[in-house]
């Protein structure tokens, strides 16, 4: 994993002046391990760190990775090997900025002491792969999952399996959806009778914007919400599915968000490990930073804190999934690139804040009703989420097509 994953984002960036040789490829590995150990050793003697690298740990991570971008920035393309060299640092450590963070927080908590650089190295540079998200966060949260006695690690095995099957099922059930919904289908279409009800895919129906047909639009989000959640399982049950058969019985990346009653309680199930991260490095610092200037006024204490999180740390976390323009610096051109994103974010901090202000009022309480009130509020998170994906969806659709699709479902196109 630490030779193939450097080498292949190498490669697709061959455009741009990365080291092509095994030389170059392989000082760019010893480059990244050696900031990786640089990392661990500054968490394992965190306590003699600068005071303003103590309190801002992460902060200061970020910036060391911007300071990179800005030496690329102001030198010459043909100013040699080293340039290179860390051009292709620039392109990959996105990979393992947030690992790191995780890295930094252990030793802010005290949490690193008897660990070794080898023992950070399983969640620092995973070789069950994954994206930049750390799926498992870090070693300090494996640890408190670890299977210690050998019933426990059974457990934990088994539990690995069931997901490694449901991987596969998941997978099967996409197959069935391509074949039986969308148009026009595929090869098992017509193994299946021929036959499919040929709703488009949300990214191709977006361009159309509001002449898209009422009944297939409609169709559309919600099928394309479906195939995210789907999407999403496989992945982390993948990943997950790994982690529980080396003995780390950690929660799910992805748990029956479908059956939600609340739009953050999807936020909690639908991508679990993205949204520990934005809490962990967004939510809860900004939540304590204001609870001195804010102690009286709680609810635009916990809507910044949410803003954080929710705007803020996911528009900066996707910003830097765009290193090739990064590492050229445009910047600007990243963050234009992230306009429908922005818009989705914004949709996206209403609706948990919204959700959030609610739960807190009901004391934390489930919702009172029956099995009719219970599936009236699982039908709204689904029509919320299908919603606000019309901005969210990749696809080369511009902002204000999305906006006419979208009026459109309501007959206001």
């Amino acid at each position: 994993m630490g030779f193939r994953r450097p080498l292949k984002d190498l490669a697709q960036a061959s455009e741009l002046p990365v080291p092509t040789d095994g030389l170059g490829g392989a000082l760019v590995i010893v480059v990244l391990f050696a900031f990786l150990w640089f990392c661990y050793k500054a968490a394992a003697s965190f306590a003699a760190l600068p005071a303003a690298v103590r309190r801002h740990p992460i902060l200061t991570l970020h910036l060391l990775y911007w300071g990179v971008l800005a030496i690329l920035w102001n030198s010459s393309p043909a100013a040699g090997l080293w340039r290179s060299v860390l051009l292709g640092v620039g392109i990959i450590f996105p990979f393992l900025i947030w690992r790191c963070g995780y890295v930094l927080l252990a030793g802010q908590h005290g949490r690193i002491q008897g660990t070794t650089f080898l023992d950070h190295l399983l969640t620092l540079w995973p070789v069950y792969g994954g994206s930049n998200t750390p799926y498992g966060k870090g070693l300090a949260y494996l640890s408190r999952c670890e299977a210690k006695t050998p019933e426990e690690l059974a457990r934990s095995q088994l539990a690995g399996l069931k997901l490694l099957f449901l991987c596969l099922l998941w997978r099967l059930l996409q197959d069935l959806m391509e074949a039986l919904l969308y148009g026009p289908g595929d090869w098992l279409t017509g193994r299946l009778g021929g036959r499919t009800v040929g709703v488009p895919r949300l990214r191709e129906l977006v361009y159309e914007g509001g002449q898209a047909p009422l009944l297939m639009a409609w169709a559309s989000i919600y099928c394309e919400m479906v195939w995210q959640v789907l999407e999403h399982a496989i992945a982390g049950h993948r990943i997950i599915g790994i982690l529980r058969l080396f003995g780390f019985n950690v929660f799910r990346n992805t748990y029956k968000p479908l059956l939600a009653e609340s739009i953050v309680e999807f936020w909690n199930r639908y991508y679990y490990y993205f949204k520990e991260l934005l809490v962990n490095f967004f939510f809860m610092p900004t939540f304590a930073q204001l609870g001195g200037v804010l102690r009286k006024r709680p609810q635009l204490r916990l809507f910044l804190a949410v803003f954080a999180a929710a705007f803020v740390g996911n528009v900066y976390y996707h910003l830097l999934q765009y290193e090739t323009r990064l590492v050229l610096g445009d910047v600007f051109g990243a963050l234009y690139q992230l306009r429908c994103r922005m818009f989705y974010c914004l949709l996206l901090v209403l609706g948990i804040y919204l959700s959030m202000a609610r739960a807190q009022r009901r004391g934390g309480q489930a919702a009172a009703g029956g099995p009719a009130r219970r599936l009236l509020r699982i039908a709204g998170v689904w029509t919320f989420f299908s919603l606000i994906f019309i901005w969210n969806v990749r696809s080369g659709a511009s902002f204000l097509a999305r906006v006419d699709f979208f009026l459109g479902l309501f007959g206001l196109s």
